[in-house]
């Protein structure tokens, strides 16, 4: 059973990210390497509809860096996503430009329903699957957040604009947050919820597992953590409760009190507090429907494995 070898980069509005791995015809994928930048190439989108010069250049720099890292790998095939950001923006052309440029590859700018796909794609090919279905996988990024929900394949999937770093720019101004942009924030998140649970039914949830970096941040402080470790994060289950205390104390925390966390990345330290308000939001929201339902949502699980493991799986395939 012969396997490809393939690079996916998934390029978000906060952070982009490498994963080279060999994944074989039945779905088997052996990570070789795997990377993160903080880029913020959502930098000001909400506000001006474009992506900024630096942050654009930030992006490109770090694709060239991956163009080396796949082909000294010998990855045969690669592919691109970009998400939220460069959806909202008018100049994505100079930016399709540029990543053609450094990859030799198109970036696809997919829509939020796609994103959501592969999100759950990656999650379900790792520590969730062993835990029972319907899941309702959630990839909380820095400009949406996705939900879909299914067993085997995804039933029903929506993507939200509300993520960490669009919230932060909207409402989050004060270091710590004020009781009035926290309620600012929470309303904007509320209405996303609300939309949402129009079109995929939350009540349905037997598992809730989250993805990316907000959540595994908030899940490396539920669990004390002196330093990230990713071993340590992925596939962790914890207490509804548990995870809405941490949601709760990163909120309230200044920036310099959130960078003096040992697990914390530099770049997500002024945006986690917005991060945790949304996770802290779907937690609570999904809870309350299970238990309209007649059921019970006790705990929450947290993957590694994301929509970068399904974009590197669609190549395999």
């Amino acid at each position: 059973m012969s396997s490809t070898r393939v690079a996916a980069v998934d390029c978000g509005t906060n952070s982009i990210r490498l994963l080279v791995a060999d994944v074989a015809p039945d779905g088997t994928l052996v990570e070789l390497d795997r990377r993160m930048e903080i880029v913020r190439l959502g930098q000001g989108v909400d506000r001006t509809g474009e992506l900024a010069a630096e942050a654009l250049e930030r992006t490109l720099a770090a694709t060239r860096e991956y163009a080396e890292v796949a082909s000294r790998l010998g990855a045969s095939t690669v592919r691109f996503v970009a998400t939220s950001a460069t959806r909202d923006a008018r100049n994505r052309d100079e930016f399709v430009a540029g990543v053609r440029a450094a990859l030799g590859v198109e970036p696809e700018v997919v829509s939020g329903q796609e994103e959501a796909l592969l999100s759950f794609r990656g999650a379900t090919s790792g520590a969730a699957a062993a835990h029972p279905g319907p899941y309702l996988v959630v990839d909380l990024g820095g400009g949406s957040t996705e939900l879909v929900l299914g067993t085997t394949t995804p039933e029903a999937a929506l993507s939200m604009d509300v993520g960490s770093v669009r919230l932060t720019e909207r409402h989050l101004h004060s270091d710590p947050p004020t009781e009035a942009e926290v309620a600012r924030a929470r309303a904007d998140v509320d209405a996303a919820l609300d939309a949402a649970a129009q079109v995929v039914p939350l009540g349905r949830t037997a598992t809730l597992v989250g993805l990316a970096g907000s959540v595994t941040s908030v899940t490396a402080h539920a669990l004390g953590l002196p330093s990230y470790q990713r071993d340590r994060v992925n596939g962790t289950v914890l207490p509804v409760d548990d995870v809405l205390a941490a949601c709760a104390d990163l909120l309230g925390r200044t920036r310099e009190q959130r960078l003096a966390l040992g697990f914390m990345h530099p770049g997500r330290a002024d945006v986690i507090g917005a991060g945790a308000l949304v996770w802290a939001r779907v937690v609570e929201r999904v809870r309350d429907e299970v238990a309209a339902a007649g059921g019970e949502l006790t705990h929450v699980v947290t993957s590694e494995s994301d929509i970068l493991d399904g974009i590197a799986l669609s190549l395999g395939s």
